[in-house]
């Protein structure tokens, strides 16, 4: 699979293109944990075993496919931190239209967003390993499928940590490192996804 990505970013100063790859894959690393989640909206319960409480159709189907949107929403929101659109409000938009976005308005709740996923993560590795308990399986088949759809949360934390860290030296004007290269001066770059 072949994702056309920007080559060149639409900022100020351009994006390296590490981290312009980076949000562009962000929301594909998230797709599998948010199909997987899907099947609970119906009840089904994946192979997970134990006493479970499911609110009624009306409440867990706009609730599972609520947090599915929201995740990839904010995946997709990472690009901005790599695009025009994370610098200047779209002219399109009330009251803030057209304007210069100031950097500590996305650094902070990017920061926030991305400590909170890595809170997430440490706490979804303890139950893996029982502290605290963690759900039970019918088979190993069912607990690998789980962890193989689970597993790439963990890298979004830390994918936004960086991504963050980028948008901030690129606004002040800075480097992260001496081997930091900007983004080529051509039209589109390909991210080729094994599988």
């Amino acid at each position: 699979m072949t994702i056309k990505v920007p080559a060149i970013s639409d900022t100020e100063r351009p994006a390296p293109r590490w981290a312009v790859q980076l949000a562009y894959v962000l929301p594909l690393v998230l797709l599998p944990s948010c199909l997987w989640r899907l099947p609970f909206a119906f009840h089904f319960e994946m192979g997970q075993v134990g006493e479970r409480h499911m609110p009624g159709l009306a409440i867990s189907i706009p609730y599972v496919f609520g947090l599915s949107i929201l995740t990839e929403v904010a995946a997709l929101a990472a690009i901005g931190l790599v695009s025009r659109w994370g610098e200047v409000s779209p002219s399109w938009a009330p009251i803030v239209g057209a304007r210069r976005v100031p950097p500590m308005l996305v650094i902070v709740p990017a920061t926030v967003g991305a400590l909170a996923m890595t809170l997430v993560t440490v706490m979804m590795r303890l139950t893996w390993f029982g502290v605290p308990e963690g759900a039970h399986y019918e088979n190993i088949w069912w607990e690998a499928l789980a962890k193989t759809a689970i597993t790439p949360i963990a890298a979004w934390g830390l994918i936004l940590l960086a991504l963050t860290a980028a948008y901030h030296v690129r606004r002040r004007g800075g480097r992260l490192d001496r081997s930091s290269r900007t983004v080529a001066p051509a039209r589109h770059t390909s991210v080729t996804i094994p599988g």
